[in-house]
């Protein structure tokens, strides 16, 4: 049976070219199977490398994406209409990334300092 979240259609329509087992079905025995995905192919940027200018570049190519996947999904008339014209959610995001991106720091400096004072172990995976 598929879990909960696990929506085939909706992941059809917001990837740009799903593979084509993506779904679920009952195998032998009654068996439920569920299909994301035939081959790994995602790649990524290590973030942390990159300038910038480089980092913005990549932030305004990931968000596009995801815009054009909500975008393929059919409600973008309604997403438009609820988010208007001005910049209030512009500005939200923004916001909470600043937010966000503070308190990532202040929990790297608790771990870190967890770290130093013996309160916690840690192992270097590089």
């Amino acid at each position: 049976m598929p879990r909960a979240g696990d929506d085939p259609h909706g992941q059809r329509l917001m990837q740009a070219a799903s593979d084509i087992f993506l779904g679920w079905m009952t195998g032998p025995a009654g068996r439920h199977y569920y299909w994301r995905q035939l081959h790994d192919m995602k790649g990524s940027l290590e973030v942390e490398t990159l300038s910038p200018a480089g980092l913005e570049l990549y932030a305004k190519a990931c968000g596009w994406t995801l815009a054009r996947g909500h975008a393929r999904s059919g409600r973008r008339i309604a997403i438009a209409a609820y988010l208007g014209v001005g910049d209030r959610f512009d500005q939200a995001i923004a916001d909470f990334a600043a937010a966000y991106a503070n308190q990532a720091e202040k929990d790297f400096a608790a771990v870190s300092k967890a770290i130093e004072q013996g309160q916690i172990a840690a192992e270097s995976g590089v």
